[in-house]
């Protein structure tokens, strides 16, 4: 008979995470032969831009390539992800000091807590949100996480009025997981002020930052200042979910903490993977201006999001 090893009391603590719960029902159904529309995980069913897959193909074969990278990331694309700040947000970023590249967005969102976050000390989590923001991040810290409701009646926008002022680092998300709510930069100022005012690290997470409707373009919490971090993400914008690869940006100070806790944790994203997210961001114009296959896979995701809200409409 195996052995049962007892866990450690931090993941007795954390919840079944949603996620895995959904794959196993998920899976349990396709075994019975079910045909579902799976809306269990943001996992784009569009396929990345051949471009994309062409270079990472191509930077794959180079040798210099297969070895370690580090855990601040390439030059190349930090530099990318500076360019397209430039770009997008018209957004200055110094690559060596304001910029590190992480394995996906959710790496990034846990270890700013690993690096600023003591034993006792708050969190601040939207509720609902991204598990990781109350789970992890939250109990692997022995950190105390206090929920802020997200209202209806407030559009879903989280009420600094109702958080602690005594939190040492707040979580936030926009366009908004899961609600979809979205927010303009006069919000995201109102909420920096209040994160300054009371010395709370403001944790941004952007990783939908492309994904809009309408003729919304969303902003970046660094239009605000530059006392934040914000985390992005390669997974949503070029369908890269499974690339692992995304970046933080923003106080030098919270990136110098975030690269020094990733120095012991990896080593970092695999090159040829950077190379290609470099041309991912390349395919954005001179001024910010979307590419045309993120700009096609934003029509189907219309069209598909207009289907579901009449369809749900219809029902009551």
């Amino acid at each position: 008979m195996t052995k049962k090893f007892k866990q450690a009391q931090r993941l007795q603590k954390l919840p079944p995470y949603l996620f895995t719960r959904l794959e196993k029902l998920t899976a349990a159904k396709a075994a019975e032969g079910l045909k579902m529309i799976d809306f269990g995980i943001g996992d784009p069913d569009l396929p990345c831009p051949g471009k994309i897959i062409k270079s990472m193909q191509h930077e794959a074969l180079d040798n210099s390539n297969q070895k370690y990278s580090s855990s601040k990331g390439e030059a190349i694309l930090r530099e990318a992800v500076a360019e397209w700040y430039n770009k997008r947000f018209n957004v200055k970023l110094n690559p060596d000091t304001e910029v590190c590249i992480t394995i996906g967005s959710k790496e990034g969102i846990f270890n700013i807590a690993q690096a600023f976050v003591d034993d006792g000390q708050k969190i601040i989590a939207p509720s609902p949100g991204y598990p990781v923001y109350s789970g992890a991040a939250t109990l692997f810290n022995n950190a105390v996480c206090d929920k802020i409701s997200l209202k209806p009646e407030k559009n879903w926008l989280l009420d600094t009025d109702e958080c602690p002022t005594d939190a040492r680092l707040m979580y936030l998300n926009y366009p908004n997981n899961p609600t979809g709510a979205t927010c303009d930069v006069d919000y995201l100022k109102k909420v920096n002020k209040w994160c300054k005012r009371n010395s709370t690290i403001f944790a941004y997470d952007n990783a939908y930052s492309e994904m809009t409707f309408d003729g919304y373009r969303a902003p970046s919490v660094l239009q605000a200042g530059k006392d934040a971090v914000e985390f992005g993400s390669f997974s949503k914008t070029f369908s890269m979910t499974g690339f692992r690869l995304g970046y933080a940006v923003g106080n030098a100070g919270l990136i110098e903490g975030l690269v020094k806790c990733k120095g012991q944790i990896d080593s970092g994203a695999p090159i040829f993977i950077q190379k290609a997210g470099v041309t991912a961001l390349e395919m954005y114009g001179d001024n910010g201006e979307v590419p045309m296959q993120v700009k096609k896979n934003m029509d189907i995701y219309s069209e598909r999001r207009n289907i579901m809200v009449e369809g749900l409409r219809a029902l009551g």
